[in-house]
């Protein structure tokens, strides 16, 4: 069954939707976003998500000491990275990587030390879309998370064409640029159905 990945998540309310409506990631922004979270806010929040849910850190360019104290005091399960990265670093961090390629007109290289991918609209975080034809034939070694202007009305869709590990969602369970108790449930409803 595809795994659900909610992203962005700031307050209490959003935490227990998502938590309840069983979400399998939970997303905390620590890259410049009006989503961003600072990592006090995220051990506070983290405090409210059982173990079975895993804590996903998204960061862009991070450095090693951000990436270690984000994993230490949220603390983390997973990092994703979006941005440039040394793959070099990969080795001396603890937990699962998730890689973020945002795709613009093509795909290009993989080269990642990653244990996941994570396929993402050239603009993350804008609830646009990515052309999904750029995935088309192509077989992943690796696990991939879909995102990038995924909704309630689309995410099937996305599952049929891709078959993904996991989905990720953002703005797609937003009303008026805050997260939506109610859109959060459905999306996932949707996608576990």
């Amino acid at each position: 069954m595809t795994k659900v990945k909610i992203c962005g998540l700031s307050t209490k309310e959003a935490v227990y939707a998502a938590v309840e409506a069983g979400a399998d990631y939970i997303g905390f922004v620590f890259a410049p976003s009006k989503r961003r979270v600072s990592f006090e806010k995220a051990h506070e929040l983290a405090q409210l998500i059982p173990p079975a849910v895993k804590i996903v850190g998204v960061f862009v360019q991070p450095s090693l000491k951000e990436l270690e104290t984000a994993i230490s005091v949220v603390p983390l399960d997973l990092i994703q990275i979006h941005g440039n990265w040394d793959e070099c670093l990969s080795h001396h961090i603890s937990v699962p990587i998730i890689r973020a390629i945002q795709l613009d007109n093509t795909l290009g290289e993989l080269n990642t030390n990653a244990d996941y991918l994570l396929f993402d609209a050239p603009n993350a975080g804008s609830g646009q879309l990515f052309d999904w034809k750029l995935l088309a034939h192509h077989n992943f070694e690796k696990p991939f998370f879909i995102a990038g202007g995924l909704t309630v009305d689309n995410v099937a869709e996305a599952q049929s064409l891709f078959t993904p590990y996991a989905v990720d969602v953002s703005s797609g369970v937003e009303t008026n640029g805050q997260k939506d108790v109610e859109k959060i449930k459905a999306f996932i409803e949707r996608v576990k159905l």
